[in-house]
């Protein structure tokens, strides 16, 4: 296969999950690893990807992917996630339920009596109305590639209410920059709901470790990671993580 042609699939590869492994870029161009790292590392050159361990991630970006999108990745990975997020609540509850595909996964697993859940998702909403649950939703503009609302009327509602956890989305996790999300108004919500709950949950697959975007939402420190029990990053933030 021309280069030209291995470069091209590395990077729609990258445009469609973030970060990809060897492994992954192996099997599916059908090159050596020796080849795919000569790729990796002329492609880092020429600034349209960062390597790293096992594998590669895309440049930072400042634009969020749209929801419909982020629901057809790593389905199997958040389904995992999902249900490890929905064990930890408790029955009489008021949880705070972040825009995200992540969190939007767990909607499904939520059994417990007596659960308020307040979201800053239009998504999210219709899915709790659905299946029963009280649902609240916090006002403000809607933005229409992650249905999230944000801004100062929804920072102001946010503020009204008091939660025994918060489930949050993020787009990265990176031991320096923190949790990151590429929009700062989806990232001043996020960091409220935080403030205004005893204890945060993070939910995260591989694909968000190693990666950074452009507004850092808190320090990894401010709460637990909820993630998949086997990958390559997970003895590597083994202090910030909670599986399960």
């Amino acid at each position: 296969m021309l280069t030209e042609k291995r470069h091209e699939m590395i990077c729609d590869m990258l445009s469609q999950y973030d970060i990809v492994t060897l492994q992954q870029l192996t099997e599916t161009i059908g090159s050596s690893e020796s080849t795919i790292r000569r790729d990796l590392s002329a492609l880092e050159e020429k600034g349209q990807l960062i390597r790293v361990h096992g594998g590669a991630k895309q440049i930072s970006d400042q634009h969020d992917t749209e929801l419909n999108i982020k629901t057809t990745r790593f389905v199997r990975e958040k389904d995992g996630i999902a249900k490890q997020a929905a064990a930890l609540i408790k029955d009489g509850s008021c949880i705070y339920l972040d825009a995200g595909s992540s969190t939007l996964a767990m909607i499904p697993y939520l059994t417990q009596r007596d659960l308020t859940v307040v979201t800053n998702s239009v998504t999210h909403v219709m899915a709790l109305i659905e299946r029963g649950i009280r649902a609240l939703m916090i006002g403000g503009l809607v933005k229409p590639n992650t249905m999230a609302n944000v801004g100062c009327a929804a920072e102001e509602m946010l503020r009204t209410f008091n939660f025994s956890m918060a489930f949050i989305g993020v787009n990265g996790v990176d031991a320096d920059n923190g949790f990151t999300t590429p929009d700062p108004e989806e990232a001043a919500i996020k960091r409220l709901a935080i403030r205004q709950s005893r204890q945060s949950y993070y939910l995260a697959d591989e694909s968000k470790f190693d990666h950074v975007t452009f507004a850092t939402i808190v320090p990894l420190s401010e709460g637990s990671i909820i993630t998949n029990h086997n990958h390559s990053y997970i003895k590597q933030y083994a202090k910030y993580i909670k599986v399960g």
